[in-house]
C-alpha cells in the first residue's frame, strides 16, 4: 500500500578505502568530498578544489597517484583507495623521519599528498631522484622551495634522525612569526588546521560574492548555492601598475601584483558564544592571513545559527580577497637617494624608511586587491633590491630584524650566507632559508598576477601564479654563520638578498618578472 512515503533506498557506492570496505552515499560528489566529508579522513587536504592543481588531495587509486578533488567518486567505485592514513605505520614513520631530518615539511599542509605520491613511486620500484622531482610537478609547496622535499625522497629508509623538540619549534616560530609545531605529526597531516578540527556537524560558510556569507551543511552545498565557478587562467597581461618616477636613475625597478600562494586557504571555526579558532594553525602564511575575515565571520554566524560554523575561503576567494605584496616602481642613484612609489599600504613608508632612509616614498592609490605590510619583507626588500641595482652589487643585506644575509647567483646555483643569532635548530633554519631563496628566485623571474584596470584579479588558479617548479629551481646552498646572539628571523633577509643577487645576475631589467 502506498502510504505517501518515498522508500526508495539512497544510492550508494562501494569502495575499499585504506584496506577497509566501505559504502558511501552516491551524491555525485568528488572522491575528495567522500574522503573528507563522509569518511572524515583529514590527511587528504583541500588546497584548491575543484582545480586539481596543488596536489594536496593526492591519493592512490589501485596504486596510481590521483588528484581526488577532480576525480568523481563514481569513477572509482569498486576500486582500492589509499590515503596517507592507509600506508603501513612503519612506512609512515619512515617518511616522517625522512621529511623531518631534511626540513622537507614546514606548515605541513602539502606534505601528505607528496608523501602519498612518493610512496606510490617507491611501491612501483622507482628510486630515481630525477623522476621523483618531475613527479612534484603535480604539487605546490610554497614553504620549502622543493630542495628539502627532494632530499627527503633520497633520505627515505636510511635511518635518519628526525628534527623535533623545543629548539626546532622555537626557530620555526621565529621564521614563521607565529607558533608552529615541528615533527612527525606535521608531516603526516596532523598540524591542527581549522578545516580539519571543526566539530562534527558544523555548518560551512563561504563568501557569497556580494559582501556576505552563504551557509550550508557542506562545502559542496554552499559552493553550488553561490554558483562558484572554477578559476581559470586569464589571457590578460600581468603588467606593473605603477609608472617609474621620472629621472636619470642608476637603476629602475617596477614590480607587479604577486600572490602569496599559501596552500591552506583561510579557515576558522567557532562554537556559539565561543572564541574562533585561528586561521594560523601551523604557520604564518608569510604574513598574508593577519587580516583574514574568517574568524569574525565564524563567530557571527555561529551566534546567528546557534551551531558551530566553519568559515572558509575557497582558492578563488583567497586569490580575490587575500592580501598581496604591494607593487612598487622606483628609481635610485648609487649614493642611496631616489624615489620609491608603492601602492598605498598602511605602514609601508615607515618600514621602508628603516632600511633605506635616502629613498623618498610616494604612496599611490591604485585599483586592485588588498595589500599588506605584514607580507614577507614587503616594501623593504624592494627598497634594498633597488639600491643594490643602483650600486651594481647586492652586498650584505640587513633586515629590520637585524639579520644579515649575502647571496651569490650564477649558472651554478644560489649560494647564501646568513647570520641571525642562535640557530636553535640548523635543519629548520636551513629549510626556511632555502624556501625563502626559492621564493625570491621565483618572484624575480616568474611570478605575477593579472589585475585589470578596475582592480579585478583574473588569475585564480594555482598554476597561474608562476611559482617555479622543483626541476626548474637552481641548487641552493645555505651557510649559517656562527652567532650566539638572540634569535632573529633570518629567512626574510635571505629573501631580500637572493632577490637582489638574482636581479643583478639577470642584468637588472626594470620590469618584473624578468624570466630566467
Amino acid at each position: 500500500m502506498d502510504d505517501g512515503h518515498d522508500e526508495t533506498p539512497e544510492a550508494s557506492l562501494q569502495l575499499t578505502v585504506d584496506g577497509r570496505a566501505v559504502s558511501v552515499r552516491d551524491d555525485g560528489g568528488t572522491l575528495l568530498e567522500v574522503l573528507r566529508g563522509q569518511l572524515g579522513i583529514t590527511s587528504v587536504k583541500d588546497g584548491c578544489s575543484p582545480q586539481g592543481q596543488c596536489g594536496c588531495c593526492t591519493v592512490l587509486v589501485d596504486g596510481q597517484a590521483r588528484v581526488s578533488c577532480v576525480t568523481p567518486a563514481r569513477r572509482v567505485a569498486g576500486r582500492s583507495i589509499t590515503t596517507l592514513d592507509g600506508l603501513d605505520v612503519v612506512e609512515q614513520a619512515a617518511w616522517a623521519d625522512a621529511f623531518c631530518s631534511t626540513g622537507g615539511s614546514q606548515c605541513g599542509f602539502c606534505t601528505p599528498g607528496i608523501v602519498v605520491r612518493f610512496a606510490g613511486l617507491r611501491a612501483a620500484g622507482v628510486d630515481d631522484t630525477d623522476r621523483a622531482a618531475r613527479a612534484l610537478h603535480a604539487h605546490l609547496c610554497r614553504c620549502t622551495g622543493w630542495q628539502t622535499v627532494v632530499e627527503a625522497w633520497e633520505s627515505y629508509g636510511i635511518g635518519t634522525r628526525p628534527t623535533t623538540g623545543d629548539g626546532a619549534e622555537a626557530r620555526a616560530a621565529v621564521e614563521g612569526r607565529t607558533a608552529q609545531a615541528v615533527g612527525p605529526d606535521v608531516v603526516l597531516g596532523r598540524g591542527g588546521f581549522a578545516a580539519d578540527t571543526a566539530p562534527e556537524g558544523a555548518l560551512v560558510a563561504i563568501p557569497d560574492g556580494v559582501g556576505g556569507w552563504a551557509v550550508g551543511e557542506t562545502l559542496a552545498e554552499v559552493r553550488l548555492a553561490v554558483g562558484t565557478v572554477q578559476g581559470r587562467r586569464t589571457t590578460i597581461d600581468a603588467l606593473p601598475p605603477l609608472d617609474a618616477p621620472p629621472g636619470d636613475w642608476d637603476a629602475v625597478l617596477r614590480t607587479t601584483w604577486v600572490e602569496p600562494a599559501y596552500l591552506e586557504t583561510d579557515a576558522s571555526w567557532c562554537e556559539p558564544g565561543g572564541e574562533p579558532v585561528s586561521p594560523l594553525a601551523n604557520g604564518g602564511a608569510f604574513g598574508s592571513k593577519q587580516g583574514s575575515p574568517t574568524p569574525a565571520a565564524a563567530r557571527a554566524l555561529a551566534a546567528e545559527h546557534g551551531r558551530a560554523v566553519l568559515a572558509v575561503l575557497t582558492r578563488e576567494d583567497t586569490v580575490r580577497l587575500g592580501a598581496k605584496r604591494p607593487p612598487v616602481a622606483g628609481g635610485a642613484m648609487s649614493d642611496g637617494s631616489g624615489v620609491l612609489r608603492v601602492v598605498r599600504t598602511p605602514g609601508i613608508a615607515a618600514v621602508i624608511g628603516t632600511v633605506a632612509p635616502g629613498l623618498v616614498v610616494e604612496e599611490v592609490d591604485v585599483a586592485g586587491p588588498p595589500t599588506s605590510v605584514a607580507i614577507r619583507a614587503a616594501g623593504w626588500a624592494e627598497a634594498l633590491v633597488l639600491l643594490a641595482g643602483a650600486r651594481g652589487s647586492a652586498g650584505r643585506i640587513t633586515s629590520p630584524d637585524g639579520a644579515v644575509a649575502t647571496a651569490d647567483v650564477d649558472a651554478d646555483g644560489i649560494r647564501v650566507s646568513v647570520r641571525c643569532g642562535d640557530p636553535m635548530d640548523s635543519t629548520v633554519l636551513r629549510s626556511y632559508c632555502i624556501g625563502a631563496a626559492h621564493m625570491a628566485w621565483s618572484w624575480v623571474t616568474s611570478e605575477a598576477l593579472a589585475v585589470d584596470p578596475d582592480g579585478v584579479v583574473h588569475d585564480l588558479t594555482v598554476r597561474s601564479f608562476g611559482v617555479v617548479r622543483a626541476t626548474e629551481t637552481p641548487h641552493i646552498d645555505i651557510r649559517i654563520e656562527h652567532d650566539t646572539g638572540p634569535p632573529r628571523n633570518g629567512s626574510d633577509a635571505v629573501f631580500a638578498a637572493v632577490a637582489a643577487a638574482t636581479w643583478l645576475y639577470l642584468g637588472a631589467p626594470p620590469d618584473w618578472p624578468v624570466g630566467a
